[in-house]
């Protein structure tokens, strides 16, 4: 898919020991990976109506809509399209991939894309340049109540919800690194 590069972009900043320190302090354990994967075998095939459900929030409200929109302030619906396919891809990379270096590389890129560093770069398109912080950070609940409801029958449905929570965190305060100023990540 355009835009997509897991595996072919510059590395992160983070390394790999920060990472560990990281998922230490989410509490992320080996035990919250093996639920992670499971949590995918739900979460995948119906990823992309979860993103749709995010989408759907996000279209209501003008201040968040607004980052999707061209220079005539309408919402851009190619920028949209393009981002879609790369959001579900996420959620499937979040559910399958080792938090290995190539992704931790990748989340640095996630984060960069949202900042005036690459937002638009990717796609050619003109809309705001920067996604602020503080919605990506809000949005939060809507990510996780998504998947929740999706894992709340299953069996051993409140591990993987725990560990889908965990590496929701892990991934925003990786995307947060690019919003920073050098020394206070």
């Amino acid at each position: 898919m355009n835009g997509y590069d897991f595996g072919a972009v510059p590395s992160s900043p983070v390394t790999q020991g920060e990472l560990e320190m990281l998922k230490a302090t989410a509490g992320f354990t080996d035990a919250d990976s093996l639920a992670l994967k499971k949590a995918g075998q739900i979460l995948i095939p119906q990823a992309e109506a979860m993103v749709d459900e995010w989408r759907n929030i996000i279209g209501s409200q003008e201040h968040l809509w607004h980052w999707f929109a061209g220079p005539e302030g309408t919402p851009d619906d190619s920028y949209k399209s393009a981002v879609k396919p790369r959001f579900v891809q996420w959620v499937k990379d979040l559910c399958t991939r080792p938090f290995d270096q190539d992704w931790l590389n990748y989340q640095e890129e996630i984060g960069r894309r949202h900042t005036p560093e690459k937002k638009n770069r990717t796609d050619g398109k003109r809309t705001p340049p920067l996604v602020p912080l503080r919605y990506i950070l809000a949005f939060t609940p809507a990510i996780l109540a998504a998947a929740h409801a999706r894992l709340a029958g299953a069996e051993n449905g409140a591990d993987m919800q725990a560990a889908w929570t965990k590496a929701v965190m892990l991934t925003l305060s990786l995307w947060a690194r690019p919003f920073t100023r050098d020394g206070l990540w």
